[in-house]
């Protein structure tokens, strides 16, 4: 289950983190690596993703009834197709393995360990406190045949003195005939997020900055990943606000995706956010709507199927001369295509996820409005280069590109540009995940595992 989404090479959708952990592994992400994806909308239902397509959104009471069988043989195929081209498969767990009320139809834990007899092992969050209950307590709700995969358990997110652990590292090996395998430090570093949680608690941490970026946190917000990078830039600081809160003066605004863009559009009316918005758009600020956020920038959204709930047509914020129709049928591809705006002949890749169609208005002779990119489907720019809208997400991993946007605010500022020659997030990305592999290696022994 995940806010945040990767297409694959095919078209496939799969949930970011695991295409981050195909990358840490210095593979190409498969659908295969996500048999099933759960994608939240709110009221209690999600889209249902098998091995990358779209299947049909569910209740929650009613997924397990509806899509159980179909899951595991999805399931049982990624595993066999995996198996054929890897010499080694890590089966990621999802949640505790021992929740009794749902654990006759959990198909992410202890059912997957037993169809491969995997050794298996148990990580708990010590940040969160009760560790040591929390492994006591799993071990007992778990069958003996169950129990007996786990062949060790690592101590996650240790703040303080090892020392004072060992007695409580001795105490649970001999009570669980268990070794401890690894204690791994909390780790202050940012790691793409899987759910909204993490916005939450995310602390600023540059004292100084020169452009202050506001990305308004929708309830039902998705893909807010696309704005790792522009965390990594150290002159920039991104602060993400509710809708009820104050809009303020930042640089720049930024309507990120969203499960639901409907939805989500009428909390903004609602809530004095979109009149905010409009208002600073009209003051000559910088303002970017991304995948529904793009969406929401136009000047109608029609829903004529209630694909997003109650069909009808719904006014946008009237930034941008375009109109939405949601449809049933989702768009999900990788794309590379090169930029017009903010410099001409950038290379930018990234990729589509979207279940709308947006037709540009016509303009008449006066030309306010210019794509952004050589596909004039994937988004808009006004002539002042102040309200920007684009399907495109990944798009700030492209270095010259991020840069150059940058570079405009950084202009209105009276600040010096920065260099736009610089490597794409990825290699940033690739930096992140070694140095997470070196620290990590140091407080860990996998050998019983790999030998």
């Amino acid at each position: 289950m995940a806010l945040n989404a990767y297409v694959t090479a095919n078209g496939g959708e799969i949930g970011y983190a695991q295409a981050v952990q195909a990358w840490a592994a210095g593979v190409i992400p498969w659908v295969e690596m996500n048999p099933i994806l759960l994608k939240p909308q709110g009221d209690m239902t999600s889209q249902v993703i098998v091995r990358g397509r779209y299947v049909g959104k569910v209740n929650a009471a009613d997924y397990y009834e509806q899509y159980f069988e179909m899951g595991w043989r999805a399931i049982e195929e990624s595993l066999q197709h995996l198996g054929t081209e890897f010499d080694v498969i890590i089966c990621e767990g999802a949640g505790s393995p021992a929740e009794i009320n749902l654990k006759h139809r959990d198909l992410t834990n202890m059912r997957i360990a037993k169809y491969l007899n995997a050794p298996t092992i148990l990580v708990v969050d010590i940040d969160r406190g009760g560790a040591f209950a929390h492994v006591v307590g799993t071990l007992e709700l778990l069958e003996p045949d169950e129990r007996q995969l786990i062949k060790g358990i690592i101590i996650n997110k240790f703040r303080g003195q090892r020392s004072l652990l060992e007695p409580g590292i001795k105490w649970l090996e001999e009570r669980t005939k268990i070794p401890v395998i690894g204690v791994i430090p909390y780790i202050q570093e940012l790691f793409p997020a899987e759910d909204s949680l993490d916005l939450l608690e995310r602390k600023p941490s540059k004292a100084h900055t020169d452009i202050n970026i506001s990305v308004i946190r929708l309830p039902r917000i998705s893909n807010f990943t696309d704005f790792d990078p522009l965390e990594s830039e150290s002159t920039v600081s991104v602060r993400y606000i509710s809708p009820k809160h104050d809009l303020g003066h930042p640089d720049a605004v930024i309507i990120p995706g969203t499960k639901t863009t409907i939805a989500d559009l009428i909390l903004l009316q609602k809530s004095g956010m979109a009149e905010a918005i409009q208002h600073y758009a009209a003051s000559g600020g910088t303002v970017l709507g991304i995948c529904g956020g793009y969406q929401m920038l136009g000047q109608i959204i029609a829903d004529p199927e209630g694909v997003e709930g109650q069909a009808g047509r719904y006014q946008g914020l009237n930034l941008l001369p375009i109109k939405t129709v949601i449809t049933g049928q989702k768009i999900a591809r990788q794309r590379q295509v090169s930029s017009n705006f903010p410099q001409m002949g950038l290379p930018v890749t990234g990729f589509e996820i979207h279940q709308g169609r947006s037709r540009v208005e016509p303009q008449g002779d006066n030309q306010a409005y210019q794509s952004l990119f050589d596909d004039a489907n994937l988004g808009l720019v006004d002539k002042c280069q102040s309200v920007w809208g684009t399907y495109l997400h990944g798009l700030f991993d492209n270095g010259p590109w991020r840069r150059a946007w940058l570079n405009r605010l950084r202009q209105q500022r009276g600040l010096k540009s920065l260099p736009t020659g610089v490597a794409n997030y990825r290699e940033q990305r690739e930096q992140m995940l070694d140095n997470l592999a070196n620290e990590v290696e140091t407080h860990l022994d996998l050998t019983p595992f790999l030998s």
